[in-house]
């Protein structure tokens, strides 16, 4: 068997990161038992609420500042459509290292590039290069004629969990489907590439990435039967009416404003039953990976891309309104050296991933990674220094607008260029309803907090520094993050 340790990637879509904690409703009988051997890191942060910038976070060790990839890069208007230009990722490094790099499911990362483009063997690829993944989340885009012919009748009631867009495509939020986004098809040939290790094989990387619990939560029956005596609470939150909030906070609400309380309910009870689906799945995997005889030397690693809203604020799915809820991540790992059991608070990032691995594989790499290793954490010990604030950065989904945010000792501000900003008191408003901008009580804190944003932005190459006098509209400017003694803590 090789000294080196193998590592194991289940990557979810859209995955909450406290439905995987310990005390939270949903049923995840795998994930209960692997929590018990892992570490959980119960304050992981995607850097921004798409898929595709996380993805290219989690793939480079940097932020989308550095990476270049803002948006979903397989759209129409996509901002921009692949990583810039020299940009490496992780697996490079493992290859070169004598690692072999297997790929199964979503990538998401450039529509210019693939997996194998960055020393991965492909098996099974979503969302790569030059396809539209699109058709697989029901949004396929076939042109203004299509979409004529698919106009729905004046006269149809709305169906249940249907949200109504005159001229659009029907989108119903909910239902179900007993092969949700081909995800089991990527388990399947996740656990053909583990029998095919064995003790003679070149340590190994293996990355499997679902496509579930993304919206529509379409489910398979028995999974949502589960939770069919099961009450359902809708979000401390849910009343939230964002009066005080960006306005496109507000547009966002009203078409899920369609929907009845009941409906909303429903749909909490569909995600939650797709995401012990996905349980289910990471089961098959680790089974697989069992019978290959390859578990004692490998680290496994449970996470996701981004969040979920799940009915707080009144909102899905992700996007531009900067809630926990789309930015709180799973992140939990477990293997040989690692100390489990054991949960920790300490703010970590999709960054963190790059570095991480690297470690944890002994390979040396000069590849430039804004994130830090969590391999202290994982063997029991607290690092010297870790950040003590989190930071994340948009430009807008397809919705454009520039939006950036720090959390640090208690306080969250978001800095919206497109509409007014936002400050929260976690300490008092952990439910962020309370928008404190403004208030001149609080503008010590804000001051603060824009000075370590900008020091952040300076450190990350994010040009969002424009000073023209209709786009510099932060409360205080870049130059607040250069005055000498402020620190990003990122």
């Amino acid at each position: 068997m090789t000294a080196k340790p193998n590592i194991l990637i289940f990557m979810t879509d859209q995955q909450r990161g406290d439905v995987v904690l310990e005390g939270h409703p949903v049923k995840t009988p795998v994930l209960d038992a692997f929590r018990r051997r892992a570490v959980t890191f119960s304050e992981t942060f995607c850097p921004s609420p798409h898929c595709c910038p996380s993805r290219a976070s989690f793939f480079t060790g940097v932020y989308p500042s550095e990476h270049g990839v803002w948006n979903n890069v397989t759209v129409q208007n996509a901002l921009t459509t692949g990583l810039k230009p020299g940009t490496r990722l992780w697996s490079t490094d493992l290859v070169a290292a004598g690692y072999t790099c297997d790929f199964s499911g979503k990538w998401h990362v450039s529509y210019e590039q693939g997996p194998r483009d960055y020393a991965w063997t492909e098996h099974r690829v979503n969302a790569g290069p030059k396809k539209d993944h699109a058709g697989i989340m029901g949004l396929e885009w076939d042109g203004y004629a299509k979409m004529a012919e698919d106009l729905p009748r004046p006269e149809r009631v709305r169906k249940p969990g249907e949200i109504v867009r005159p001229g659009w495509r029907d989108y119903v939020h909910y239902g179900i489907n007993e092969q949700p986004f081909g995800d089991q098809h990527v388990v399947d040939v996740t656990k053909q590439v583990l029998a095919s290790k064995d003790a003679t094989s070149d340590p190994w990387c293996l990355y499997c990435g679902t496509l579930g619990p993304h919206d529509p939560y379409v489910v398979p029956q028995r999974f949502l039967d589960m939770y069919a005596d099961v009450d359902i609470p809708l979000p401390a939150n849910f009343h939230d009416t964002l009066t005080d909030r960006p306005h496109l906070y507000q547009r966002t609400r009203s078409f899920f404003d369609q929907l009845t309380d009941d409906e909303h309910r429903e749909a909490i009870r569909h995600y939650w039953a797709f995401c012990t689906y996905e349980d289910w799945l990471f089961g098959q995997v680790l089974e697989a990976l069992e019978a290959s005889g390859q578990a004692d030397n490998t680290i496994v690693m449970y996470c996701s891309d981004h969040g979920d809203y799940t009915a707080e604020h009144g909102l899905w799915c992700k996007g531009l309104p900067c809630f926990r809820g789309a930015y709180n991540v799973p992140m939990m790992i477990a293997g040989p050296g690692i100390v489990g059991d054991r949960v920790v608070d300490a703010p970590v990032s999709l960054t963190d991933v790059a570095p991480t691995v690297l470690e944890l594989t002994g390979t040396e790499s000069d590849l430039p990674c804004s994130g830090y290793s969590l391999v202290p954490w994982l063997r029991g010990e607290t690092p010297d220094t870790w950040r003590t604030a989190v930071f994340t950065q948009s430009n807008g989904n397809e919705q454009y607008g520039i939006q950036r945010s720090i959390t640090a000792d208690g306080w969250k501000y978001v800095y919206n260029g497109y509409d007014f900003d936002e400050l929260y008191d976690l300490s008092n408003d952990p439910h962020e309803q309370h928008n404190l901008n403004g208030d001149p009580r609080y503008a010590q804190q804000l001051e603060d907090l824009c000075s370590r944003m900008w020091r952040f932005a300076s450190e990350h190459d994010d040009t969002c520094i424009n000073p023209y006098i209709m786009v510099g509209m932060a409360p205080y400017g870049p130059a607040y993050g250069l005055r000498t003694g402020v620190t990003s803590g990122g």
